[in-house]
């Protein structure tokens, strides 16, 4: 692997009336990602949104052009998120509507979303606004991954605290339309992968670790200890789960949050790992 934006000339397309308010592209040098969201925008063409934390808060925009065997990037803008407001995931509808989901706001702590107290929330941002807005009714135990329906109606954010998924209306968030509760696993990050819905996190109930995350003097654990993961695919009517993969603790590779399906191999993503993990699929999945 390498670093792919350098902030190098090449790399800078910036759409100021798109994207008006935001000040400069992001500093290479501090430049600090978490959430990602891709969304294909034309033949060969991609818009990348990242959350980034590195010089400050915002969601960064890229346009990805695959039309060689190497795929290119340019920054195109930025929307700033509210002060002391950092995001975590970031997803977005077809119109370019960027949601955005924030794990804590101040004040609050992990500790306080393990309790099952209402942390975070999803921000929106439209094309043409000032900047983000938290829709009414989304204040959730922790909001973590987020993702939109295929059809532009719903959008799901994951609630770390109750290890669930919560399905909001577009047009009205004042009361989510229905919810679910991942069997026996963390979801962190939810991501469609064609026409699956996917989810992947750690094992909620892990012997290994003496059983379900704790709070202890006043403080949630931080989940070092090694749990196993599940990846799952979620339908986003019926809010089923059925598994795809999961594996036992592994020494060398905790924190499983994502996952995407790359021809007959799963591959996984960990918030406390410095690599990709790959490994086959199960057979019965397999595409022949």
């Amino acid at each position: 692997m390498r670093r792919w934006y350098d902030g190098a000339a090449e790399q800078l397309n910036w759409d100021r009336q798109r994207f008006p308010g935001c000040p400069s592209p992001p500093d290479p040098s501090v430049f600090n990602t978490q959430g990602v969201s891709l969304r294909t925008v034309g033949d060969s063409q991609h818009d990348l949104y990242v959350v980034n934390h590195g010089g400050r808060e915002a969601i960064e925009v890229f346009r990805i052009e695959a039309t060689q065997d190497e795929p290119r990037i340019r920054w195109i803008g930025c929307v700033l998120m509210p002060a002391a407001t950092p995001a975590n995931s970031v997803a977005t509808y077809s119109d370019g509507t960027i949601l955005a989901s924030v794990l804590t706001h101040p004040g609050t702590s992990i500790t306080d979303f393990v309790r099952g107290d209402a942390t975070g929330g999803v921000y929106q941002w439209q094309p043409g606004a000032a900047g983000f807005h938290l829709l009414p009714g989304t204040r959730l135990p922790g909001n973590n991954g987020i993702e939109t329906s295929l059809d532009d109606r719903e959008f799901y954010v994951i609630a770390f605290g109750w290890h669930a998924v919560v399905v909001y209306s577009r047009n009205d968030t004042l009361q989510p339309l229905r919810n679910a509760t991942a069997p026996g696993f963390m979801p962190d990050n939810i991501h469609w992968d064609g026409s699956r819905l996917i989810l992947a996190g750690m094992q909620y109930d892990e012997p290994a670790c003496g059983g379900t995350r704790k709070i202890i003097d006043g403080k949630a654990d931080d989940m070092r200890c090694h749990r196993g993961y599940v990846v799952a695919e979620l339908d986003p009517q019926s809010l089923e789960f059925t598994t795809i993969a999961y594996a036992e603790p592994n020494s060398a590779f905790n924190g499983v949050s994502a996952a995407r399906i790359v021809g007959n191999e799963l591959w996984l993503g960990a918030y406390q790992g410095d690599r990709i993990a790959v490994r086959p699929l199960p057979g019965e999945l397999r595409r022949q």
